[in-house]
This record gives C-alpha cells, structure tokens and sequence, in this order.
C-alpha cells in the first residue's frame, strides 16, 4: 500500500522511504518497528515536555508581571525550535534526541506568545489551550469512527490550502518590510474573523491527515525511532492550531 501525501512538512510522503530495515520486508523485528500505540505514548511525552517550559516561562510571567522578563525566552523558543525542526526533518533518526528538545523549546515560545497575549487579554491563554486539545480530540474521534474519510481528492485539498496560507503568510512577512501590511485579515473586522476561522478550520484537519499518515508508517514497517518522528509530526500541528486559536481568540476579544 502506498504511503500518501500530508501537508504536514514534518510528514511528507517520503518520510518512511529509504529507512533502514523499513517495509514488509521483515527485516525487522516487530519489536522494533513503529507502532500507533508507541506514538500515541510519544506524542504525550512531547506534550509534557512542551507544557513544562511554558507553564515555566508563564511562572516567571505571574511573579515579575513584566514581559521583559518573557521576551527573551520567546526568541530562544521561536527560532530555536524552528533549527530544530529543520534538523529533525532532515535527520529523522535523531528524532529521539531532537523531539523532545523541540517540544521544550517550543513550550518556551507558547509560554511567552501566551504571557504576551495574557497581559492584554486576561484568560485567552487558558481559552486557547481548551480548545486545542477540544479540537484534537474531537479530529481523534472524528478520524477513529470514518465520519471523515480521507480520499485523495480531500488530502489534496487540504495540502493545498496549507500551502496557500503558508505562502500568504510568507508573502506577509516580506511586505511587512516594506510597510505592506493587510488590515483586513489581520484585524478584527469580519474579514479578519472569517479568515482565523478557516486557518483554524485547516490546521484541524491537517491532524486527521496526520493520524491516517501514521497509520500508514505502522503498516508500512517503519524502524522504531519513528514513533518520535510520528509524535514530532504531530506536535508540529498542535503547535500551529494553538497559535491560530490564539490568533482567532485575540481578534475576537479586541471586538469588545
């Protein structure tokens, strides 16, 4: 059966191809094969690892009340964890090293986007946090019970619009140089609601393209190290829906 495409970069359709011992060959051992249950497991240890440094960053946050004594962590998790993404995703057997580093440096960015947030917005970080993992349980049972099935024509539109925002948002950050900026979907206007609305709505279903993703690495054989590169994958797209719930949560409460 062959492996099909995620608009996850973490989880592209060569991810499991040309891995040692991977396949139905057999050349491994079941024990040391990917596993749905191994991943799953993985997955929760990134979570903790991430929520540990923000629940860390927002600690330093409540006892000084100062975002100077945020913003520096913030920078260390943005571009710290974006390198090591970068590593991971070029070099997938040190994923049991580099996921969890990635998962806390990113906590350290949630932890600082969310006290930034915070400080304007009291209780929109809690908010944001319910409703990411609302919406991936929801997606989890979505995907367990089939209501969604996951057809080529609906992988191939979802990869589409995820490549469309990320250009969007690429194209953004270079105008952004030169004074550009787009008003109408950045602000709190209707345009501005309706386009969080449906990042948010994309990024959900990115995670339905993930869990069939990784089901396919299980019955593909993939070696056991890609049970953290699987957990990867999927932190990657918890971290983009948390930060567009975010986002969408922000423009809301700036209506009021």
């Amino acid at each position: 059966m062959p492996l099909m495409k995620t608009s996850n970069p973490a989880l592209s359709e060569k991810t499991f191809q040309n891995l040692p011992g991977s396949g139905y060959s057999g050349a491994l051992d079941v024990s040391q094969r990917m596993t749905l249950s191994g991943t799953v497991n993985k997955t929760g240890v990134l979570l903790v690892c991430a929520a540990i440094t923000a629940a860390w960053v927002w600690h330093l946050f409540v006892q000084s009340g100062s975002l100077a004594d945020v913003s520096s962590y913030l920078m260390v998790g943005v571009f710290g964890s974006f390198i090591v993404a970068l590593v991971t995703t070029f070099k997938k057997e040190w994923a049991p090293v580099t996921a969890p580093v990635y998962a806390l440096l990113e906590g350290l960015a949630m932890g600082g986007i969310s006290a930034l947030l915070e400080f304007r917005y009291p209780g929109i970080a809690i908010q944001a946090v319910g409703l990411t993992f609302g919406t991936l349980l929801v997606m989890l049972l979505v995907y367990s019970s089939g209501m969604i099935k996951v057809t080529d024509k609906f992988r191939i539109g979802i990869v589409a619009a995820t490549g469309g925002i990320m250009l969007f948002y690429l194209l953004q950050m270079v105008l952004s140089f030169f004074h550009v900026r787009f008003l109408a979907v950045n602000g709190s206007g209707n345009i501005g609601i309706i386009f969080s609305l449906f990042v948010v709505a994309i990024a959900a279903l990115n995670l339905v393209l993930d869990f069939d993703f990784i089901e396919r690495g299980v019955q593909f054989g993939a070696p056991k190290y890609m049970e953290w590169y699987g957990a990867f994958g999927i932190m990657v797209t918890l971290v983009w829906l948390y930060f567009e719930i975010l986002r969408l949560l922000s423009k809301t409460r700036s209506r009021n």
